[in-house]
């Protein structure tokens, strides 16, 4: 497989309302490092995998409305646990949406898709699936 991978961050707060999360259960800030990485089978007639400019655009555009936002006041979050994982998920979902409609550039060939947000130099996590079979 050939791969493109992108990034971008975001500067988030939030809370994570359990006892296994300790003292990160207070409302905390995060700045989160964002890679999202496309793969196909073969690389179009230019020699591209995507368009690094509009995958670098798709990206910023899913992330927008998270940026410098406290995430425990988005409607769409209500009752949810916003994880790092949780978050790959919700990010992945909006760059599938993007690359199903077109907008990275890849004439139809991106198969897979990754997203890896870094909470730290030491920790990150990520969400992978096949852009057919992701949810």
């Amino acid at each position: 497989m050939f791969a493109v991978e992108v990034r971008d961050h975001i500067m988030i707060a939030h809370s994570l309302p359990s006892p296994v999360f300790g003292p990160a259960q207070g409302m905390h800030g995060a700045t989160l490092v964002v890679d999202a990485a496309f793969y196909t089978a073969d690389l179009d007639p230019n020699g591209l995998v995507v368009d690094i400019g509009l995958a670098t655009e798709a990206l910023a555009a899913v992330l927008a409305p998270l940026r410098y936002k406290c995430l425990d006041d988005l409607p769409e979050f209500a009752g949810r646990i916003t994880t790092t994982e949780f978050l790959c998920h919700h990010i992945w979902t909006g760059i599938a949406d993007a690359v199903r409609a077109g907008r990275v550039g890849d004439g139809g060939r991106v198969r897979r898709l990754r997203v890896m947000l870094h909470e730290s130099h030491v920790a990150r996590g990520w969400y992978e699936a096949d852009i057919a079979a992701g949810h």
